[in-house]
Parts: C-alpha cells; sequence; structure tokens
C-alpha cells in the first residue's frame, strides 16, 4: 500500500459534513469516488477533522492509501479533475505508511466570519448580524475560553457520553475590518458543534445580554443556553491542522472567497 498526504480545500454548503454517511452527500465520500476513479481501485481516505454539515474548510487534511504508486502531482491534478468545483486539492506529498492525519495532528484552528452588514455575494459563508455588537467585549470574553476547562455545556450530546469534555483551548482572538468580524479559535481537538456554540455565546455578549461572569459560569455548572445560541454554520472554517514542526498562519490569509473585507 502506499500512502499520501492530502490538503483540500471545500465550500460544505450542500454536504452533510465531512463524513460518509448513508443516503447523505459528504465531501469524503465525494473526495473517495474522485480517487478511485484516478487509481482504479479501492482507497482509503482519512480526514483530521470531522467538519459538520455545511462548514467549510480552508486546510482540511487527509491521508490516501492505495495499492498503485503514483506521482503527487498526478493524484491532485487527475482528482481535481473529476471533483465538482466546490471541492479542490491544494497540495499532495508522499506520506510514511505510519502517517494518519487525524492521529498524528497536534492542533486545530477554526476561523468564524461574522458580516456587519448584508451581502448577495458571500451569504453562504457569513453570518450576518444585524445588531451593532461591543467587539471589545468579545475580545475580552473571550479570553475565559483560553486554557484547560469542561467545555460539557458547549458539546451537542449526540457526540457520544463515553467522550471526554476537557479540552485545552490555546488560542481565542478576534479581529475586526470595517465589514467583518473574525474569531479564531486554536485547540488540540473539538468536540462537535463546540466552536458554533462558543461563537453563539460570545456574540451575546456582545449585544449586551450575557456578562462575561455568566460565561465563566456555564463551565462548573452545565448549561443548555450555549446549544440554544448555536452560531449558524455558514460562518464557520477548518483554517489548518497543524502537526509537529509547523506553525500558525497568519488569520487573513484567505483564499479569494466573494466575502466583503477579505
Amino acid at each position: 500500500m502506499y500512502k499520501y498526504k492530502i490538503t483540500l480545500e471545500y465550500d460544505g454548503t450542500g454536504y452533510r459534513g465531512w463524513q460518509s454517511q448513508k443516503n447523505a452527500r459528504s465531501v469524503q465520500e465525494t473526495l473517495i469516488q474522485a480517487a478511485m476513479t484516478v487509481t482504479g481501485g479501492a482507497v482509503d481516505i482519512q480526514g483530521a477533522g470531522r467538519t459538520d454539515a455545511g462548514v467549510h474548510a480552508l486546510a482540511q487534511v487527509a491521508h490516501l492509501e492505495t495499492r498503485k504508486k503514483m506521482e503527487p502531482r498526478s493524484i491532485m491534478e487527475g482528482t481535481n479533475d473529476i471533483l465538482p468545483a466546490g471541492i479542490n486539492i491544494i497540495r499532495v506529498e508522499r506520506a510514511s505508511s505510519q502517517f494518519h492525519a487525524r492521529h498524528h495532528a497536534k492542533a486545530r484552528s477554526y476561523v468564524y466570519l461574522i458580516s456587519k452588514r448584508r451581502t448577495a455575494f458571500g451569504k453562504r459563508y457569513v453570518w450576518w448580524i444585524r445588531d451593532r455588537l461591543d467587539c471589545g467585549a468579545m475580545a475580552e470574553v473571550g479570553q475565559v475560553f483560553q486554557g484547560f476547562h469542561d467545555f460539557a455545556s458547549f458539546a451537542d450530546k449526540r457526540g457520544g457520553r463515553e467522550t471526554s469534555t476537557l479540552v485545552q483551548i490555546d488560542l481565542v482572538e478576534l479581529l475586526e475590518t470595517d465589514s467583518l468580524i473574525i474569531f479564531r479559535i486554536v485547540a488540540s481537538h473539538f468536540l462537535w458543534k463546540m466552536v458554533r456554540r462558543i461563537v453563539g455565546v460570545i456574540v451575546e455578549v456582545g449585544r449586551g445580554t450575557l456578562s462575561q461572569q455568566e460565561v465563566a459560569g456555564m463551565f462548573d455548572h452545565p448549561s443548555d443556553l450555549p446549544a440554544r445560541l448555536t452560531a449558524p454554520p455558514s460562518g464557520l472554517f477548518l483554517e489548518q491542522v497543524l502537526y509537529e514542526g509547523d506553525t500558525l498562519r497568519w488569520a487573513g490569509s484567505f483564499p479569494p472567497i466573494p466575502v466583503p473585507g477579505l
């Protein structure tokens, strides 16, 4: 078997997420079918992160296993020729037989885009909020999430009771442009819907309906409020998967997507 590391971007609109599912269109299955055509046989493709329905990726990482030895460039170009326009392989590299896209990842970075204005072109990539938000308060409360906490209040119960809700968040930052508010969250891993619920809670602080003290209390006393405040998937992007030796890229290095302010 030959193994390759694949980095790809995709528009998650219209997909039921990354993971293959019965009777549902997924990014993983779409990629597998295209790769099988190129390699002429069965392949195994596993991703570093299981993005949810409607969530996008700027640089998802996956590993591809195949019985056919091919040049990385041939895999990339051949598969891209078959893939739909919303999925694009950026890079293919040879990988060791031990490499695993998910198990060897050291951290993941997500960004979330909030638009300050109604947009005709970028609706599928942002969450448009009419209200004026206090970015200073949002940046301040973001620091509450950094560190090692129990994120039970921010986890979807369908993620499985056996899954630990203890997570170390390394970075929460907010960047602001004339038309966008950009959140960036970096951690070793994330629970299902965790990022969208964190963003939803931070936005309520920006609206003035939640205090920093109330948010901090959600770590000690489980609350169902974050579930009710879950931000829509349209604004969420898996920005980067980091491996040993990788550095976090600049948060403003977006591909040319039609969002004002990028």
